[in-house]
């Protein structure tokens, strides 16, 4: 009964210990708020920034990764960036410092809402009638809008870094606090708005 007991204290423990834990050490990620109900299930927040691709060979698991290690991964695939895993770790984290200076706010929080104002309602996709191409808008998957939204974001950040002054911590923070604030300055955020506008012309 003894050796019971004390199982089920270290059980209750570790438990505490992972409820406790803070992504980077330093950032919680139990008080997210989500405004956008249809992508809320495919963002994850956890503090686990890297899963050693457990997920990897399995149709659909992406959306159990935290949504901090795909913005990860994203930025990676870039010729001069694939397989740095530690070094794009240190820049989002930098980043994520940064984005608290400005702002005071989590900055899981200021990711989740950069997806969800990235993410596209609306593309095209091409119908071939007789042999003539016609573009038709169709809606998206919310898993789809995840991907756009971290894609947009990924693109936005490499932009303003490569071949700049610009650091890729600051580039990153100031794409992540413009598409947070919804400012159509931001290339996520004109990009999302771009595919709705040629996809609103082809309904």
């Amino acid at each position: 009964m003894a050796e019971e007991s004390e199982a089920e204290e270290a059980e209750a423990d570790a438990e505490a210990e992972t409820t406790d834990a803070k992504l980077f050490g330093r950032w919680e990620t139990g008080e997210v708020d989500y405004r956008d109900p249809s992508t809320e299930r495919y963002v994850n927040v956890t503090p686990i920034a890297h899963t050693m691709g457990r997920h990897a060979d399995k149709q659909f698991k992406k959306s159990d990764i935290s949504i901090v290690e795909r913005l990860i991964n994203r930025l990676m695939q870039t010729d001069e960036n694939t397989g740095k895993k530690q070094l794009t770790t240190r820049v989002v984290r930098d980043a994520f410092d940064i984005v608290h200076e400005r702002t005071d706010d989590n900055p899981i929080q200021v990711l989740v809402r950069a997806v969800e104002n990235s993410a596209p309602r609306e593309e095209t996709v091409r119908l071939k009638y007789g042999g003539i191409s016609v573009p038709k808008a169709v809606d998206i998957s919310p898993q789809r809008r995840v991907d756009q939204a971290l894609k947009f974001i990924a693109e936005g950040t490499y932009n303003a870094a490569f071949k700049s002054p610009v650091d890729a911590e600051e580039a990153l923070a100031s794409q992540l606090i413009g598409a947070a604030n919804n400012d159509v300055q931001t290339y996520a955020v004109n990009q999302k708005e771009e595919k709705e506008r040629v996809a609103a012309a082809a309904r």
